[in-house]
């Protein structure tokens, strides 16, 4: 089952690409029916000889087959039809086409291949605008749905890649000028052959007769079209009824339950993904791929169940070893209860392509991290000595300088706060224990630059700069918190008030740096020497055990 999903996802982006590369192709035509009708035909035979060869036509035939048969067995597959808007337009107009191009189709390649016609520009568009001008509305009409359709299933292929915001107007402008550009020129030939008609009362049999088109042939092409309409409303009439021939049979059995953080406990229907659970149930989850496994973004902890769970499948195998997925974490998407289940979701409901690409287990747990705060004293003297924007200037200097020093020693940049800053340690690293002195090294790094800097701003400063650094070594809750699209990567608990408060006291000891005595013992700090303080936390019952650091020794 796994190996069928991979290559089902691959058919269908194959097969995809390739039935828009003759979209592509053959809206380039009509795009030189601006020049003129003779040059439009020539580009039209040199740019579909490709396609018109056994080879050509045997592989649009094949991807077309391939991708209508997986769009309908896509419609079966699924056990919930609560989609997204966007994904309800990409069936239906995928679902139209047929049915608009039915016609086009038969009286065109078909109609060549059985009934010995030979379209050219001209026959066509004498059929489209002078006999039938019902034909021009439907062929824009196909055009538009055919390209919006391909529009959105790209769109939702490269939407979970990271260059694809960079690019997205590029994209977009592409998609919008080409359209245009075969739509200006079909309605330009169109008109010249109006008035071609008009000017010569030979002109629509000649065109007609040199392509062999006859009332014998329209016939004959209009019956081709019907039938391959009935087959496509067959066919999807047959998929929907025999989705409610299996939505009766499972109605009769006891589903599976799936229990959700909001207190509900939710029935399943057999074979159906949590995501589409959830949706049928209208409770609101991420999924930025449209449930195919790509953005990561539906993850969700399983704390109970996961035991009856099949093991991932190749795509959902590799979209979570790409975030380092911590034991018990899925893919709503792509797991399929058997057996009653507890999730909890770890990405907001309204979350980017860019949150499938957070690292797993930074959505919240609780893990041994190593924390530091530092604070900029005198800011309060320096923003009364100095006009606004030089406050802001040096400030900006100052942090560009510690954010260099953190990504200099493994450090993570946490949060801004006002004339200081939090970060951590050791939070990527396979053993946190590393975080201690890592953070001693980012503190020496600081002082460092701290020094550096005033020296390059020795005129602009009233008085040189000077940083407290509290570092602490424990448990807390860590993870991605904030509102939602403004979330950031930080801690929370009893870890970040000690930490704090470690950095308040280096004003009481007057030194640059205070370490708590676990972490120094982590970072394996020489303390022979120093003398061991002991503070009270605020909220903790326990005082804390630190040491006061004239200077970092070196690593």
């Amino acid at each position: 089952m796994a190996g069928f999903q991979l290559w089902r996802s691959r058919v269908r982006l194959t097969s995809a690409l390739v039935m828009l590369a003759f979209v592509i192709t053959h809206l380039s035509a009509h795009s030189t029916l601006l020049i003129s009708l003779s040059f439009a035909q020539d580009t039209l035979v040199q740019l579909m000889r490709p396609w018109r060869s056994a080879a050509g036509t045997a592989l649009l035939f094949t991807a077309f087959l391939l991708h209508y048969a997986n769009a309908l067995w896509s419609i079966y597959e699924r056990r919930s039809l609560r989609l997204t808007p966007w994904q309800w337009a990409q069936l239906g107009f995928g679902l139209s086409i047929p049915v608009l191009l039915a016609l086009h189709i038969a009286s065109t390649r078909l109609a060549e291949a059985m009934l010995g016609t030979d379209n050219y520009y001209s026959s066509v568009l004498v059929l489209h605008w002078v006999l039938a001008p019902q034909l021009a509305v439907l062929q824009v009409a196909a055009l538009a749905t055919v390209w919006i359709h391909a529009c959105i299933g790209i769109h939702f292929w490269l939407r979970t890649k990271l260059w694809y915001a960079d690019w997205r107007i590029a994209f977009f402008t592409a998609a919008l000028l080409m359209p245009t550009l075969a739509f200006t020129g079909y309605l330009s030939a169109g008109n010249q052959v109006m008035r071609e008609a008009a000017k010569d009362a030979d002109f629509v049999k000649n065109a007609l007769g040199d392509a062999n088109i006859t009332d014998q042939t329209l016939a004959a092409s209009k019956r081709m079209a019907a039938a391959l309409i009935l087959t496509h409303l067959g066919l999807i009439a047959l998929v929907f009824a025999a989705r409610a021939v299996r939505r009766r049979i499972h109605e009769s059995r006891r589903p599976p339950l799936v229990a959700h953080p909001s207190g509900q406990r939710l029935s399943t229907h057999p074979g159906a993904t949590v995501l589409e659970t959830l949706r049928e149930h209208g409770i609101p989850h991420a999924s930025v791929c449209g449930g195919r496994g790509r953005c990561t973004t539906c993850r969700v902890q399983v704390s109970r169940g996961l035991e009856s769970l099949a093991a991932p499948n190749e795509l959902e195998a590799a979209a979570l070893a790409r975030i380092g997925a911590t034991p018990g974490m899925r893919l709503a998407c792509q797991i399929r209860p058997t057996a009653d289940l507890a999730i909890t979701p770890l990405c907001a409901a309204d979350a980017s392509a860019a949150d499938g690409y957070v690292a797993g287990g930074l959505e919240g747990s609780e893990r041994l991290i190593t924390v530091m705060f530092v604070d900029l004293r005198g800011s309060t003297t320096l923003g009364e000595a100095k006009l606004p924007y030089d406050v802001l200037f040096i400030l900006n200097r100052f942090f560009f300088e510690m954010k260099q020093s953190l990504e200099a020693t493994n450090g993570h940049y946490s949060q801004f706060t006002g004339d200081g800053l939090m970060a951590m340690y050791g939070l990527y690293a396979k053993d946190p224990s590393q975080g201690p002195a890592e953070a001693l090294r980012g503190a020496r790094e600081m002082l460092l630059r701290v020094e550096r800097l005033n020296r390059e701003l020795a005129a602009e400063l009233p008085q040189p700069l000077t940083i407290g650094i509290g570092i602490h070594y424990s448990e807390a809750i860590v993870g991605a918190m904030g509102p939602p699209r403004s979330q950031i990567i930080t801690a929370i608990g009893d870890t970040v008030n000690t930490t704090a408060r470690l950095e308040s006291l280096t004003k009481e000891y007057g030194c640059p740096v205070i370490i708590s005595r676990l972490a120094a013992e982590v970072a394996r700090l020489d303390i022979a020497g120093h003398t061991l303080h002991e503070a009270p936390v605020k909220g903790r019952v326990q005082s804390v055990q630190f040491i006061a650091l004239a200077q970092v020794p070196a690593a």
